[in-house]
């Protein structure tokens, strides 16, 4: 009869319970904004090229038509002079075919070994070249080397054949490059730069280039840095074009050109301490002047500037409360590092504020962004980390707490909990006391069975094992610790004063979600 009760009793409550989660869904979901929606998402400034308002300025003036210095981690620029004027670029379109060749390298396209016939077309490039003829074979490593080291046309052409199948198919994929880099004032007409109408680009365009080269493939600094080398099995030398790769500290590249439209041109390239500066210089009127000019630049950037890198990635940052979710909250982490310049001596003053909401609604999915770490300097905000979800989170609808309820209910009611059954100052029997009687136990029980039966009773007749739970079917039938059944009923072993409730919940805290 009790236990009647107790399900009759745990009917009730899932049901008032029920009631009341039916109640809080009632609202109007047009309405429902999240609290991830009222964030906004501020980039790190490094996607591209970007002007910084505080910039100190240089005390000296370039001599060139244009010119700009940019850090290659972050992209930020620190100074520029008619970086958006549309000028021929001569040999520094080089960097662009360098870029596309790696591509292909680093793709799985072609490799570094693979080997080239030079074709009737490459070999009758004039201007800078290492006089390749009709029907030799170089590697694709050899031809990139006398193209980064000696500026060599004949290979650029052999080198754009071997990736589109011809120069027109490779410049085709050099303006599509340009577009995909927003290199918005360019138009490439050959792989070489030997074309001087209708073929130019601006300073602001090819910094973007050599940066996507230098951080995308470093590799090719292996190439770009060095001084001097042979071709041809030492038959011809390779002297490096930029000479800032032997004068100037930290020189990673890049790449020079010269027509006599175009002028004397340099994108230079050096890194110290973690600091990658590019310099453009277009239209110098001397080879000494662009790279007097490009030195002035890096010397500049390295005095004023420095980058603080901020590696979060995949660390913890704390957990987020969830609303009308199956669990209360979600562990979150950070998304991303960042790479910010700023000036000499301010490193140590940058400052972390964390831009979190007090809870979000569910469904929450993992990498989900939730927040943003804001990278503070002096009051201004210089870069964001993206806070995310590390875990997930289901929005609780009607079913899925009816579910819940059900599973809890069949814990409770079909599983039972563990309790003692033994009567009133009874205490359990901890080691049962085997009869006088050693004989062997009848009916061919196993040795240590002491089976409780009619004939044969035990000492703690009418005790369960406290260890063991009980199954209640209604039947009146429970099984004790040996597996055997017993005309035991339940209710034997209900004190009269116990009360029909058990003292724990029936329906544990945790498992409702919060809501508002």
């Amino acid at each position: 009869m009790k236990t009647k009760c107790r399900f009759f009793a745990a009917l009730l409550l899932i049901f008032f319970m029920l009631t009341n989660v039916t109640a809080a869904y009632d609202y109007d979901y047009a309405d429902e904004i999240t609290d991830t929606e009222e964030l906004s998402e501020t980039g790190t400034g490094g996607d591209q090229a970007s002007e910084t308002a505080s910039n100190p300025q240089p005390k000296f003036q370039v001599n060139a038509k244009s010119a700009i210095l940019i850090e290659a981690g972050t992209g930020e620029v620190v100074f520029a002079m008619n970086e958006h004027e549309k000028l021929p670029i001569a040999s520094i379109t080089k960097i662009m075919t360098m870029l596309l060749v790696m591509e292909a390298v680093d793709s799985g396209k072609i490799s570094l070994k693979d080997t080239v016939t030079i074709s009737s077309n490459a070999s009758r490039m004039g201007g800078s070249q290492v006089y390749l003829e009709e029907g030799e074979v170089f590697t694709v490593e050899e031809l990139l080397k006398a193209v980064a080291v000696h500026s060599a046309n004949d290979a650029s052409v052999a080198l754009a054949e071997k990736v589109a199948g011809s120069e027109e198919a490779f410049v085709q994929l050099m303006n599509e490059k340009a577009r995909e880099l927003k290199m918005n004032n360019t138009n490439f007409l050959d792989a070489t730069g030997l074309t001087d109408e209708g073929h130019y680009s601006t300073a602001y365009d090819v910094a973007l280039m050599s940066r996507e080269l230098l951080t995308g493939h470093p590799r090719i600094i292996n190439y770009t840095t060095i001084w001097h080398d042979s071709f041809r099995d030492g038959k011809f030398d390779l002297d490096n074009t930029n000479k800032l790769v032997k004068r100037y500290s930290g020189i990673t590249g890049l790449k020079t050109g010269f027509t006599s439209k175009a002028g004397f041109c340099l994108a230079a390239s050096a890194e110290r301490d973690g600091t990658h500066f590019i310099s453009v210089v277009l239209g110098a009127e001397s080879n000494e002047m662009r790279f007097s000019e490009s030195a002035k630049l890096l010397d500049f950037g390295f005095a004023n500037w420095e980058t603080a890198r901020i590696e979060k990635k995949g660390l913890p940052a704390g957990t987020v409360r969830v609303k009308k979710g199956e669990v209360s909250e979600v562990p979150l982490e950070y998304g991303d590092n960042v790479v910010i310049l700023v000036q000499k001596g301010k490193k140590g003053k940058l400052v972390e504020n964390p831009e979190m909401p007090e809870s979000v609604t569910a469904p929450v999915t993992a990498g989900q962004v939730v927040g943003m770490l804001n990278i503070e300097l002096d009051g201004n905000r210089m870069a964001s980390i993206p806070i995310v979800a590390a875990g997930e989170s289901r929005r609780c609808n009607f079913g899925l707490l009816l579910g819940m309820l059900f599973k809890k209910w069949a814990g409770l009611f079909c599983c039972g909990r563990e309790e003692s059954l033994t009567p009133d100052n009874t205490g359990p029997t901890e080691n049962p006391q085997a009869p006088e009687n050693t004989s062997p136990p009848e009916n061919n029980a196993a040795p240590g069975s002491n089976p409780v039966t009619e004939e044969n009773p035990t000492d703690n007749e009418g005790v369960f094992d406290e260890d063991m739970p009980y199954m209640d079917d209604g039947s009146g039938m429970s099984e004790d610790a040996a597996g055997e059944e017993s005309s035991v009923t339940v209710d034997d072993y209900v004190p009269e004063d116990e009360p029909v409730m058990d003292e724990e919940p029936i329906i544990e805290d945790e498992l409702w979600p919060e809501w508002d």
